[in-house]
């Protein structure tokens, strides 16, 4: 995280042009007075920690050779150790000369060169203290295979009360349990973070009022489908035996009247907004709805990876709400969301992993087991920081970008390696809850900085 935090801060400090006010090395003016400015001293605390951070690189390359650890582990961290002083080299000779591209893009790729080594370091350190040498992957295709429905099948049947009003207020929570409500949320807030991203203070009052509304319908018609397709393999599972369709609460043909009636909603409030908002929207609703519910995730371990552009559409919504096309910026912000969404839904994966393979779900703990999980978790999260800092480059992103996402990310990152070491239910519950944390604050603070400051 150290090294992470330097990347950020080095290339808000480029993009600010801090760097003019001490151009000199290693400290200001001849080379050795000290700031005089603010913008100075954040380029020296910036010099200062990555002497600190090196040193930490360093100790760790050490600890490496010192012990008894694998040598790819070794290759991973001396690539770290290496690379350390290349890069210092190119930050003092940018910072000194004013070098024009490409050596700032060098510096930047040198430091995620460094980041992904230590990554690479931790993940296969990880896997060879905790992992389980018998948990692997599943051989026997028939064991995915979900068994008939026995007559007892599913939860409970509740039946509705017999008071009206009570008999409204029931059916009525069913309909919206139905629209997957939890979801609504972060997915709002990813369009609401491309609409910032693409219009900055500029964003019309009425561009955000359809784009959303738009968009909680959308959510509501891909989540009612959803629920008429998984509904015999809901009663399967004990997460989801008390859906609404699964205990015939409400009724296939209601529920299909019910999502048609939400996606056209949602596409005439897309339309209102310009065409390929519209365009964008139906896509989202036929991707999640059937290629995915239908498609990927009963036949495919990388149903999550590939569905994550699910929740990566909304980023180009927002963006095209603004601008009318997809641009570079919600590209961005939609890469971000695509690599966040395993580490994130991962955890759900293990903490639900019985269930999971009773519904025949090749889900990734179920098909590679949960060491592969745990490892790939990591993977994707240092994937996600990767993404999230290119935002930043881009997009001129200010300091409560830099520091959420550092701060939320060493959370994540912490929930992450406790649930290696505890390898728990509720450590993949607190993993799951970090990335939802992280992803919220990271998208609140593009909101921020790009509407606020």
């Amino acid at each position: 995280m150290g090294v992470y935090l330097l990347v950020l801060v080095g290339t808000t400090v480029a993009v600010t042009d801090a760097t003019r006010t001490c151009a000199a090395w290693p400290v200001c003016g001849s080379g050795v007075a000290l700031p005089t400015t603010a913008a100075g001293a954040l380029v020296v605390g910036h010099r200062l920690a990555a002497v600190v951070v090196g040193l930490l690189v360093l100790a760790a390359g050490v600890a490496a050779v010192r012990s008894d650890t694998s040598r790819r582990i070794r290759i991973a961290l001396g690539v770290a150790v290496v690379c350390y002083p290349v890069q210092a080299a190119l930050g003092a000779l940018v910072a000194t000369t004013g070098a024009a591209a490409p050596l700032p893009a060098v510096h930047l790729l040198v430091g995620l060169v460094i980041f992904g080594g230590l990554v690479a370091a931790l993940a296969w350190t990880l896997e060879t203290r905790t992992g389980d040498p018998s948990d692997g992957p599943v051989t026997d295709p028939d064991a995915l295979t979900p068994p008939e429905r026995p007559d007892d099948a599913g939860g409970d049947q509740p039946s509705l009360p017999d008071d009206p009003v009570a008999h409204v207020r029931a059916l009525a929570n069913a309909y919206f349990r139905l629209m997957k409500p939890r979801l609504m949320w972060l997915l709002c807030l990813v369009a609401s973070a491309g609409m910032a991203l693409a219009a900055g203070p500029s964003l019309a009052p009425r561009t955000v009022v359809l784009t959303l509304l738009g968009g909680v319908l959308s959510i509501g018609a891909s989540g009612t489908f959803n629920h008429v397709f998984e509904r015999d393999i809901d009663r399967r599972m004990s997460r989801t035996n008390d859906r609404p369709l699964a205990t015939d609460v409400v009724s296939v043909r209601n529920a299909l009247a019910f999502g048609g009636l939400l996606t056209v909603g949602s596409l005439a409030a897309f339309a209102a907004v310009n065409l390929l908002v519209a365009v964008l929207g139906l896509v989202a609703i036929v991707f999640y709805s059937v290629i995915y519910t239908l498609v990927l995730k009963p036949n495919t371990v990388q149903n999550t990876v590939i569905g994550g552009a699910a929740g990566a559409l909304p980023a180009l919504i927002g963006w095209a709400a603004v601008t009318g096309s997809v641009g570079v910026g919600g590209l961005l912000l939609a890469a971000v969301i695509f690599l966040w969404t395993p580490a994130h839904f991962y955890n759900l994966a293990l903490a639900y992993k019985d269930d999971y393979a009773r519904g025949g779900f090749p889900m990734m703990p179920v098909v590679r087991g949960e060491t592969e999980t745990r490892k790939h978790i990591l993977w994707w999260l240092g994937a996600t920081f990767v993404g999230a800092g290119a935002l930043a480059a881009w997009s001129s992103l200010g300091w409560v970008y830099v520091l959420t996402t550092v701060a939320l990310g060493a959370v994540f990152l912490w929930a992450v390696i406790r649930l290696h070491l505890d390898r728990t239910e509720s450590a993949a519950f607190r993993a799951f809850h970090a990335s939802n944390a992280y992803l919220g604050a990271l998208l609140l603070a593009v909101v921020v900085d790009t509407l606020a400051l």
